[in-house]
């Protein structure tokens, strides 16, 4: 044995996906209504608001909707299902309201 080794890669040789979004992004925010997701990090609500004020200016006609993740966002232990469902209504509901929406973490 000499001390030599052969490394070998494990990823294999592939074409990487085309980039995309989740869902088709809104072409014009003409009179529609932004949620805006605060995920009740330090910055989050402070970002958000810097983000409306632009908006706001470019596209006087949009409308802005606010959801606070509360606590339940942050960590909590899933056994706690009632609470879990509740929380998932309320976000489900908010977000029929809604266009588009723009959440910021804000750490």
């Amino acid at each position: 044995m000499n001390g030599q080794y052969e490394v070998l890669n494990p990823w294999a040789e592939v074409d990487p996906p085309s980039l995309r979004g989740v869902s088709p992004r809104v072409g014009d925010l003409s009179n529609k209504t932004i949620g805006l997701f605060d995920s009740s990090k330090v910055a989050s609500r402070g970002v958000l608001e810097a983000i409306r004020e632009q908006l706001s200016e470019k596209v006087p006609t949009a409308r802005f909707s606010w959801f606070t993740a509360d606590y339940y966002y942050h960590g909590q232990p899933h056994y706690r299902e009632q609470i879990h469902q509740q929380w998932r209504e309320k976000f489900l509901e908010w977000l029929k309201g809604v266009d588009t929406v723009i959440l910021a973490v804000g750490d």
